[in-house]
């Protein structure tokens, strides 16, 4: 597929945001996602709720949080959230079988239990997200400071190469206090049995490979919506 520019990336974004925000209902508790395009998703419903579309919500980050309050819209603790109706989030990759990389703004673990809590959680992304098969992304990492060497030394055994994320020449410290391993494991062949394997270590508290925690993708192609489902 070839590249778009950066025009037509956020158009798509904001088409497939629209497509996604008009399952939205009156009355319904909402996962709000991270990062660029699920951020054209927190506007638009934040211009729904201005002409009043009642719902509440829970964020995937603090920056998420406080993005959907400036549009007025009320966020829950999402500790006290047994369900959701639906979520809306980005994906770094996706495969048309709805397996995912996710993770590429530090919101892996939230974003991980906003999917797990939503009878509807939906993808959004434009054409570049797009992969025949998951791995040319890293694959995000939450791993507990303590056990962060032991955590690494796990990946490395598992064939992936891990790098420690970064910000100006500092450890990312993700909203849960904890550190971003991006680890390199390749154009990834089987995804549920990396991400199996990945659950079993201790310390490591989240892991960026979504499988089956997606009940549909809302891909904008120019102008039109590519549904995976």
């Amino acid at each position: 597929m070839k590249p778009i520019d950066k025009n037509e990336q956020d158009a798509e974004k904001l088409a497939a945001a629209r497509a996604a925000v008009a399952f939205v209902k009156d009355g319904d508790f909402v996962g709000l996602g991270t990062g660029s395009t699920a951020t054209f998703a927190i506007k638009e419903i934040g211009e729904r709720v201005k002409a009043g579309l009642k719902i509440k919500a829970v964020a995937s980050s603090l920056k998420t949080a406080e993005l959907a309050q400036s549009y007025g819209i009320e966020i829950l603790d999402l500790g006290h959230v047994s369900s959701l109706d639906i979520s809306i989030d980005g994906a770094d990759e996706f495969t048309e079988d709805l397996n995912l990389i996710k993770g590429g703004g530090g919101a892996l673990f939230r974003e991980k239990i906003i999917a797990s809590l939503s009878k509807n959680a939906i993808v959004i992304t434009d054409t570049s997200k797009k992969v025949k098969q998951l791995g040319a992304f890293t694959v995000p990492v939450e791993v507990i400071p303590l056990a962060y060497q032991y955590v690494f030394d796990q990946i490395a055994l598992l064939g992936g190469k891990g790098k420690l994320r970064e910000t100006n020449g500092k450890a990312f410290i993700t909203d849960n206090g904890n550190y971003i391993i991006d680890a390199d494991f390749g154009l990834i062949a089987a995804p549920a049995v990396l991400a199996q394997s990945l659950n079993q270590i201790d310390g490591l508290l989240a892991h960026g490979l979504f499988i089956g925690l997606t009940s549909k993708v809302m891909m904008s192609q120019g102008n039109h919506i590519i549904i995976f489902d």
